[in-house]
């Protein structure tokens, strides 16, 4: 009769201590944090706002898990670094997950990939734009009180996909089959909402039934809050231009540089590069100039900034378009504008909308590489059925490189049928991880006439 919960014995003792190596940890899961989101999930109702939007077509006399079950542990398996549907053939078992979804680790194992599978292709377009709407609903019941105004920063990015899904394009920019979803944050960080798309840039049309579906849902809730639109230059069409006027809309949006823009800023450019080279200590130099303009798409003239920078390593131009009054020019680049860049931040911290080999323009700085990870260890020491608590100790874990059929990226990673539940062994760093990015200091900016 064989006891795994005897020692080992024979081992050859250290510094004239004797070593001794015993397998009665229990159930071990290194997700522990996942009973924290747990909480989480648990305040917003995330899983029941979702699921309440999709028409269960299973036979009520046959379902095992719940719609909002199957939302929620997929949403656990994501935020816990395992975007790969097939990651919950084995994290169905693991102890962790299962407390975070309210079943003892000695219960029944949560959803298989194939459930979940089916859950994600029962998802019709009705049932996304209301997915949709209860984000926008829960981002409203997060602010305490009724804004005044809110500032939207609507961005797409690139999400990579290994499979063969439907709608996946090829973007040569990312370098990767994917989709590129559109992203809304407001002013403060908060999430929004955003709209799975196809890995292309949105045309004018497709911007502007996204901008009236949001703008609606948010004045069901505020209908006296102004709303101001910030985005990048393809985002500047001239239906979005036209819509946001009918419907009191205000807009700040980047301007792609035209050759009729230039020649209205041709001779500050050379002033500008001029004071400079006369002073070239003084760090980089920004003047502002706006005009009344616009392209022949366009319906009317609109309120267009010019922003010239000249520094050591030339000049640099950007143009934004608003319909803001009231403010200086430098005022509206500077401290309305360029604030944009914090969703840019809230998107590349997302490690599935980064490729390892691609810097954000930004960065001018090679990729460090990825920290050591620090994860919960869970032992959970009562694991049987009629235990009375569930202890958890916590500690930070430094898991060694990942093994061949842990590797996730560039290709999908090999499952082994024979492996071991996470249950029963502890899972390597084959995860992704948000990198962290040290952007490098601002250089003193000299304001210029």
């Amino acid at each position: 009769m064989q006891d795994a919960t005897l020692p080992l014995s024979g081992l050859s003792p250290v510094s004239g201590k004797a070593v001794v190596a015993r397998f009665d940890g229990g159930s071990l899961s290194s997700d522990a944090g996942v009973l924290v989101l747990r909480e989480i999930e648990a305040r917003l109702g995330v899983a029941a706002r979702l699921a309440a939007c999709i028409e269960d077509r299973r036979h009520p006399a046959l379902v095992v898990h719940s719609l909002s079950d199957l939302i929620r542990f997929r949403l656990m398996m994501i935020a816990a670094g395992y975007e790969d549907g097939n990651d919950a053939t084995q994290l169905r078992a693991d102890p962790a997950f299962k407390m975070a979804q309210g079943t003892s680790p000695s219960g029944r194992d949560l959803a298989s990939q194939p459930t979940l599978s089916r859950l994600e292709n029962a998802v019709d377009l009705r049932a996304l734009l209301g997915m949709g709407e209860a984000m926008v609903a829960l981002y409203c019941a997060s602010v305490r009180q009724v804004p005044k105004r809110i500032v939207l920063d609507i961005d797409d990015t690139f999400d990579a996909v290994h499979g063969g899904q439907q709608l996946r394009l090829f973007n040569a920019h990312h370098d990767g089959y994917g989709f590129q979803p559109i992203v809304v944050f407001d002013g403060e960080g908060r999430f929004v909402t955003a709209v799975l798309r196809p890995a292309k840039r949105p045309k004018g049309v497709e911007i502007r039934a996204h901008l009236r579906r949001l703008v609606r849902m948010i004045r069901s809730h505020w209908p006296r809050t102004r709303i101001l639109i910030r985005a990048d230059s393809h985002y500047c069409s001239p239906f979005v231009l036209d819509w946001c006027r009918a419907n009191g809309i205000d807009f700040i949006l980047g301007l792609a540089p035209t050759t009729p823009l230039r020649a209205h800023v041709g001779t500050l450019e050379a002033s500008t590069r001029a004071r400079f080279e006369a002073a070239p200590g003084g760090g980089k130099l920004r003047r502002f100039k706006e005009c009344v303009d616009g392209a022949a798409s366009w319906s009317r003239g609109e309120r267009i900034i010019a922003r010239v920078e000249a520094g050591e390593q030339g000049t640099d131009t950007r143009f934004i378009v608003t319909n803001l009054s009231g403010s200086k020019a430098r005022t509206l680049s500077q401290d309305v504008y360029c604030r944009r860049g914090a969703a840019e931040n809230h998107i590349l911290e997302d490690p599935s909308a980064c490729r390892p080999h691609i810097l954000h323009p930004g960065h001018r700085q090679p990729v460090p590489p990825l920290p050591a990870r620090g994860r919960l260890l869970a032992d959970v020491a009562a694991a049987h059925r009629h235990a009375e608590a569930l202890e958890l100790a916590g500690g930070p874990v430094r898991h060694l490189a990942p093994a061949p059929d842990q590797d996730r990226r560039p290709h999908r990673r090999a499952e082994d049928p024979a492996a071991d539940p996470p249950a029963k062994r502890l899972p390597g760093a084959g995860h992704p991880t948000p990198r962290s990015r040290q952007d490098p200091a601002p250089p003193h900016l000299s304001d210029g006439a």
